[in-house]
């Protein structure tokens, strides 16, 4: 079987792509890519500093790329809807859409500006909110939408009871739980759209084990944790590089026979790293019952309806 890679994306001028988090690791790294092959990118993400040295960095690359930055903070509703607001005012289709920001395993219980627990609201709320109120533009692109999943929605749990966590908060159980939720989420938007005539094409990916600067940056509790020593440790033999790891999520996004509800990932030894392909779904992820309860908290709790 011939391993796929990023000679294998067709040009994809005329496309317009937002990625959420393309200022550094995955997200960078897949905006790299999408630029380079004639995609107008925008980098949705909160730091305008680093939006502006992404943007060098991708001109540098590929001199006549289409790129901007354009703030958003999946940590704020109100960004959120400010950002879908001037999307929606410039009116044209989106073809890509991919929700691949996010932080991990926060060491103690944050809470965005809405007062939903960070990961949670970050990860999963925020990204849900924001697909909602692009769906028209999303609609009219027929557009591929990706959730960015991970391998750690095998040991997740849906706490419909508790989604935030306001009890018995622990860093790991919390992070897993808001990447179920993002599986589930693609997973159910395809049912919805199938169902309501939206067009769209839903996927997920995971990275595997990726390096990125998701556990220096602060997250996981830091360079010194205990959860960052181990990861230091395993990372030579069990890990690949962010640019390895944006793979699956450049399939999930650009491969023209991609699997609607379909799920991407490494595909060696426990899918932490390896050529891409499509990855395993654990049995939670494909409740629809608890899916259709989430969807219905999270319009609640966000304040968009879909369609």
């Amino acid at each position: 079987m011939t391993t796929w890679t990023t000679d294998d994306i067709l040009d994809q001028t005329g496309k317009r792509v937002i990625v959420t988090g393309a200022t550094g690791g995955l997200g960078l790294e897949t905006a790299l890519v999408l630029a380079d092959k004639g995609a107008e990118v925008i980098l949705a993400a909160r730091n305008p500093q680093k939006g502006a040295e992404a943007e060098r960095l991708i001109r540098a690359r590929s001199p006549n790329a289409q790129v901007r930055f354009e703030t958003l903070d999946l940590a704020s509703l109100a960004s959120v809807a400010a950002f879908a607001e001037r999307q929606l005012a410039d009116g044209r289709p989106i073809d890509i859409l991919i929700n691949n920001a996010g932080v991990m395993a926060v060491p103690r219980r944050q809470t965005t500006a809405d007062g939903f627990e960070m990961q949670f609201g970050t990860n999963y709320l925020s990204h849900f909110a924001l697909t909602g109120r692009l769906l028209p533009l999303l609609s009219a692109g027929q557009a591929r939408v990706v959730q960015l999943a991970s391998i750690a929605h095998r040991g997740g749990r849906i706490r419909l009871d508790d989604l935030n966590y306001k009890t018995g908060y622990r860093p790991w159980p919390v992070y897993q739980q808001s990447k179920l939720a993002m599986l589930m989420f693609a997973l159910e938007l395809q049912r919805r759209s199938d169902a309501h005539g939206w067009g769209l094409t839903s996927v997920a990916a995971h990275p595997g084990f990726a390096r990125t600067d998701l556990i220096a940056n602060g997250h996981a509790g830091g360079p010194t944790s205990l959860f960052a020593r181990v990861s230091n440790v395993l990372a030579p033999l069990a890990s690949h590089s962010a640019a390895r790891g944006a793979l699956p999520i450049l399939m999930a996004a650009t491969q023209a026979e991609a699997t609607p509800g379909g799920y991407y990932g490494p595909t060696g030894f426990m899918e932490m790293k390896g050529p891409p392909g499509r990855a395993e779904i654990r049995p939670q992820a494909r409740d629809a019952e608890t899916a259709r309860r989430l969807w219905s908290l999270s319009e609640q709790m966000t304040g968009v309806a879909f369609g």
